[in-house]
């Protein structure tokens, strides 16, 4: 009787184990369906690295019966696609949940993807749980000449479609182009007839690229024979390799730059030598001191300008932070100026190192240097006059800030009021973001919740180049686009309550 009961036993855990087995596949091939999303990988690659590498590395460790057990994922092409949307579909549910009842704020960029449809991408920040977050809204393909009139159609009615309020939406970040920012017939006009209380923002990013564009005519002229320089190598695959070589030669860390702080007198006239060994007409430029200063000179300006474009791109960003970095470099540039003046180079490393191992006189070049430096500095001041971003100091210090030209009477003097809390000092930041602060919060909110740039279009349409390929061209592109740049986790227990578990055949 014992020996039967222990057979019984064994019956019903075999049974068990093989009833929940789909369950446990099913939501194994969400799993992989998200994680393929996420590295923005052909839909294929599940079933044929994946599956087969993960059975590899089982029965390697495991065994035959635990590695067969894995062959029940279904993880075919058509099933993680089907995978991948219904992700997608759950996440932008809980996107639009999480809205609808709240103020946003909205960044959105229009690009071509590679079958030539112009893809519409919009983002949208919002307070919830007491947190910022910001997340892809949607995307969509235009047609026709994406107008600012398309573009409106396409955004009002998807937030019609969603339930989401003109009234909540506090500002509008995009790109600055004339069909977006125009008085009249742009789409800014278009919104503004809607939502008059809404301000719209032209990405940082965008703005500070526009001074960096400027050059004097000798500046540019060096730059532009660079350039040439550059392409005179790599536009050829033997100059390409023999320039390789001689970089090795001269030990230089970089195989496939032309110039190059380590590169000194000595590897200067070896590249002088390979220029002129392959007929070119730019080995002279190599032996003038001042051009060579030039280039030295834009070198390190570009670097410096390269690294504020880096420290105003990123998630969370907000005016206050942003317009502080350029407040700083906007600072430095008018030092450098002042410094250059006298004849003071140190803050540039590359001209300065060589101008003192050539021992170069540098008055010419300095003429042209400083004009460029202020030059940049009054594009500066036009593309980002002063502001009164420190009546926004309240925000970031509110217990010593007391009071702000920006503020209400009414607002000062809960300002006030907060100032002298001093309970309120380590939950001020909560008050400000959740979902029904005071007007004080609100206030606050106005400045938060605004995108400073659209570095998330920027770096969304990067990865559509990955997911869209030409032997990907059929894809429906914004489930996969969604799924790969979410921050949101999809709820995968809710997704597999509706779904029907089947295993692989």
């Amino acid at each position: 009787e014992e020996i039967s009961q222990q057979l019984h036993k064994a019956q019903e855990t075999a049974v068990h184990e093989q009833a929940t087995l789909p369950a446990k596949a099913l939501a194994a091939s969400y799993e992989v369906a998200h994680l393929v999303a996420k590295a923005q990988k052909p839909h294929t690659i599940a079933e044929s690295l994946i599956l087969p590498a993960a059975i590899a590395m089982t029965l390697a460790m495991h065994g035959e019966k635990i590695a067969s057990a894995l062959k029940q994922i279904p993880l075919s092409n058509d099933t993680v696609s089907k995978r991948i949307i219904e992700i997608a579909n759950d996440m932008k549910c809980q996107i639009i949940e999480r809205v609808k009842n709240c103020r946003f704020s909205l960044q959105l960029d229009e690009s071509t993807d590679v079958t030539s449809v112009a893809q519409l991408l919009v983002f949208v920040r919002y307070s919830y749980e007491g947190k910022l977050h910001e997340d892809m809204l949607f995307c969509s393909p235009m047609e026709g000449r994406c107008t600012s009139s398309d573009i409106f159609n396409c955004l009002n009615g998807w937030m019609e479609d969603a339930g989401l309020q003109w009234a909540n939406c506090l500002s509008i970040c995009t790109d600055g182009a004339a069909a977006m920012l125009g008085k009249n017939k742009g789409l800014k006009a278009k919104v503004l007839s809607v939502a008059p209380h809404a301000k719209f923002t032209h990405c940082i990013i965008h703005k500070e690229a526009l001074p960096s564009k400027t050059l004097e005519p000798e500046l540019n002229n060096v730059l532009q024979t660079a350039i040439k320089m550059v392409n005179f190598i790599k536009s050829r695959p033997l100059n390409t390799r023999l320039f390789t070589l001689l970089c090795q030669e001269m030990g230089s860390s970089h195989e496939s730059l032309l110039f190059h702080s380590e590169v000194r007198s000595l590897s200067r006239g070896k590249v002088r030598t390979f220029l002129s060994d392959a007929n070119s007409a730019f080995a002279h430029h190599l032996t003038d001191s001042e051009w060579i200063a030039r280039l030295a000179y834009l070198s390190c300006i570009f670097d410096k300008l390269n690294m504020l474009n880096l420290s105003l791109q990123g998630l969370n960003t907000n005016i206050l932070t942003l317009s502080d970095k350029v407040n700083a470099f906007t600072k430095k540039l008018q030092r450098w100026a002042v410094r250059a003046e006298s004849g003071d180079f140190e803050m540039f490393s590359e001209l300065h190192d060589f101008l003192e191992e050539e021992d170069v006189n540098v008055n010419s070049s300095k003429a042209s240097i400083n004009v460029h430096l202020q030059s940049l500095l009054e594009k500066f001041h036009q593309y980002f006059p002063t502001g009164n971003v420190e009546n926004y100091d309240w925000i970031r210090q509110p217990f010593t800030s007391c009071s702000s030209n920006d503020l209400s009477s009414e607002l000062e003097d809960a300002l006030l009021e907060l100032s002298s809390d001093r309970t309120m000092q380590t939950s001020f930041f909560w008050v400000c973001v959740k979902q029904e602060p005071p007007d004080l919060g609100k206030k606050a909110l106005e400045m938060l919740l605004p995108f400073a740039s659209t570095y998330l279009c920027e770096v969304s349409f990067s990865a559509m180049g990955v997911i869209k390929t030409k032997q990907r061209n059929r894809l429906s592109l914004e489930k996969s686009l969604i799924t790969a740049v979410a921050s949101l986790s999809p709820r995968l227990t809710k997704i597999l309550s509706e779904a029907q578990a089947q295993v692989s055949h």
